[in-house]
């Protein structure tokens, strides 16, 4: 059975989910705000959830390799990562801001032959090129008296590479936490596919560890958005109260938090386990094209028939990356 694999798709119909709301939230709440709610959201919700499947509201059993690796993993894919792709949905759009995110595919192929020495193909180069290719057909308008422009903001474009870039990383970085994780468990004399004796809900701890490894990235992700919104917010306290106060925003937040750091974000950390990262990687890029019938829905978005075979090349790119 193809378990990686279907739990990995699962997770790119949840980020389907999550982009539209955070795009929604993040442009009522501004990036940091929106970030430090939804964060702290999740962290709520991950507290009583880990009492229930691991017997204690904290990540037990996880040893100092393990939380310095998933610490690193929340600087990079929560803190940095998460604070560009908002700044991307504000700019540019859910839509085109999960177009970039395919990037993460092949960086998550590199720094998974850097970090974990999984294989990389030799059609891997010819994938980052198809990618790249896809990207560019969807977000460079047709050339006037001979010179090809932009139809999206630069700067948005820059947040939303950043953030591609930085959900690669950062996925591989927790793989390598999570290694650590198992082998702390192990070391404790306990079976990483039975449940904790004492556990309310009795889950396997390789499911359930991947809960506890968000939890220690949420935990360092919500503190770099507070640092981050108290250095650049001249009023974060009151962007905060306004934040928490506008009920169409909150709803967006909790939703987005649902599908995104707490159900999508654990789901992807288990994809990883029963598949290679770029394989995993490869099925959460489906998420651009998923993306493209909701916005038009949502936001009644305008879709050219050269945004689509972008996409879809893009996606094409990404598999051809890990053949």
């Amino acid at each position: 059975m193809l378990v990686g694999e279907t739990i990995a798709l699962v997770v790119a119909v949840s980020w389907t989910a999550t982009a539209l709301f955070a795009e929604e939230g993040s442009k009522r709440m501004g990036s940091l705000p929106f970030n430090a709610v939804r964060m702290t959201l999740s962290l709520l919700l991950l507290i009583p959830t880990l009492w229930l499947i691991i017997g204690a509201p904290y990540p037990r059993f996880a040893d100092t390799q393990t939380w310095l690796w998933l610490l690193l993993s929340g600087v990079v894919g929560y803190t940095i990562g998460d604070y560009c792709l908002m700044k991307g949905y504000i700019i540019i759009g859910s839509r085109f801001g999960q177009l970039f995110m395919t990037l993460s595919a092949p960086t998550a192929a590199l720094f998974g032959r850097l970090l974990l020495g999984e294989s990389m193909r030799p059609l891997a180069l010819v994938g980052m090129a198809v990618t790249v290719f896809g990207i560019a057909l969807s977000i460079l308008a047709k050339p006037h008296d001979g010179h090809l422009s932009l139809k999206l903001p630069a700067k948005g474009i820059f947040f939303a590479v950043m953030a591609g870039i930085c959900q690669g990383a950062g996925l591989v970085l927790s793989k390598k936490g999570l290694i650590h994780y198992s082998d702390s468990i192990a070391s404790e004399g306990l079976d990483i596919s039975a449940a904790v004796p004492d556990a309310i809900v009795p889950l396997p701890l390789n499911v359930s560890i991947t809960f506890a490894s968000t939890m220690i990235r949420g935990s360092i992700g919500l503190a770099g958005f507070l640092l981050l919104l108290m250095i650049f917010g001249k009023d974060w306290r009151g962007q905060l109260r306004r934040a928490v106060t506008d009920r169409r925003a909150m709803r967006a937040a909790a939703l987005s938090m649902l599908f995104g750091p707490f159900v999508g974000v654990s789901l992807s950390l288990l994809a990883t386990l029963y598949t290679s990262t770029g394989v995993a990687q490869t099925i959460f890029a489906l998420t651009p094209v998923l993306i493209i019938i909701p916005s038009v829905m949502m936001f009644h978005q305008k879709v050219t028939v050269r945004e689509v075979a972008g996409a879809l090349i893009s996606v094409l790119g990404v598999s051809l990356f890990f053949m």
